[in-house]
């Protein structure tokens, strides 16, 4: 009982003073309910607040004898970390049991990113005689435009379009908000939509009148069907990679920093916390870095002296 309290109580945390979406709530509310499990498992009794950090050592082997992968352990570790830190706002707990529990050695992520020619043939797959074809194509313009994620796509509401200055205003993790450019390319394709289609539906859901893509039935596109739209295109454009609408943000990204970009405008399109975060796109390939030093490094360049010998 105590427990479901508790976990009551994090939710609204999450909710009110976080600010997360239902969708990082669930999540958070699962990796508690693992904890809970794991005790339960074990008759194990013991209160939120008087749960020890071997406790949750063991709750870490435990997910691991399960088969979880480590990038999962690593994501419900930070969950768990996530809830004692609420805890600790609403009444401050003796020592935090978190505080020293080490996660799972997580090799660097790098993320799949398509090539320019590949995003390319992607876009061309998709049939403009149709009402979904001229959806789907600005949606996926708009990805790779302007690195959105795919719950920002499907939450953008018309007035944050503004066609004059080619911006985008973004509501993104937090409720932090971000202005975000986007090329004329993909403006032309959302013009197609909004005049061609979404202006001449009969049929628009109140709840959905203000967002800027729907369905053919008038309301909110969800995050499953604007997954399965990509994975069709890429299907059909015989690309084998495991792509996903979040790999147009990473090669929006990727492909930003191959031409020169600084990351740290980059990081603020992308609405990143962290810079650190930012710093995976910048992972070149060994020839071009190889290159690099034997041009530039001053310990690579001939000496005047090697010069004349020559």
């Amino acid at each position: 009982m105590i427990w479901e309290i508790t976990i009551r109580g994090f939710r609204a945390y999450l909710k009110l003073e976080l600010a997360l979406s239902e969708h990082s709530i669930k999540a958070y509310e699962r990796d508690v309910r693992k904890l809970v499990t794991f005790l339960e498992l074990h008759s194990d009794e013991t209160a939120p607040r008087d749960i020890k950090r071997e406790q949750l050592e063991a709750f870490l082997e435990w997910l691991n004898a399960l088969g979880l992968g480590v990038r999962s352990q690593a994501r419900v570790l930070s969950g768990i970390k996530t809830f004692y830190r609420y805890l600790h706002t609403e009444t401050p707990i003796e020592r935090d049991p978190t505080e020293l529990l080490e996660g799972p050695k997580l090799g660097r992520y790098i993320p799949e990113v398509l090539t320019y020619e590949e995003i390319q043939d992607m876009l061309a797959t998709i049939d403009l005689s149709t009402d979904h074809g001229l959806r789907n194509r600005a949606m996926l313009e708009m990805l790779y435009a302007s690195g959105l994620r795919v719950s920002e796509l499907i939450q953008l509401p018309i007035r944050n379009v503004h066609w004059e200055l080619g911006f985008l205003r973004v509501i993104g993790k937090g409720n932090k908000e971000r202005l975000v450019p986007i090329g004329e390319e993909a403006l032309k394709h959302l013009r197609f939509y909004l005049e061609g289609v979404r202006r001449h539906m009969h049929t628009i859901k109140p709840e959905a009148r203000h967002l800027l893509f729907l369905n053919r039935r008038g309301g909110g596109l969800s995050r499953v069907m604007v997954f399965n739209i990509v994975k069709d295109c890429a299907k059909a454009a015989g690309i084998e990679k495991n792509v996903s609408p979040h790999t147009f943000r990473h090669s929006f990204a990727t492909h930003l920093i191959e031409g020169g970009a600084d990351l740290r405008a980059v990081q603020d399109m992308l609405g990143h916390e962290s810079i650190l975060t930012t710093e995976i796109y910048t992972h070149l390939d060994s020839d071009y870095l190889r290159e690099t030093i034997l041009q530039f490094h001053p310990r690579n360049r001939p000496s005047a002296d090697e010069g004349e010998r020559e």
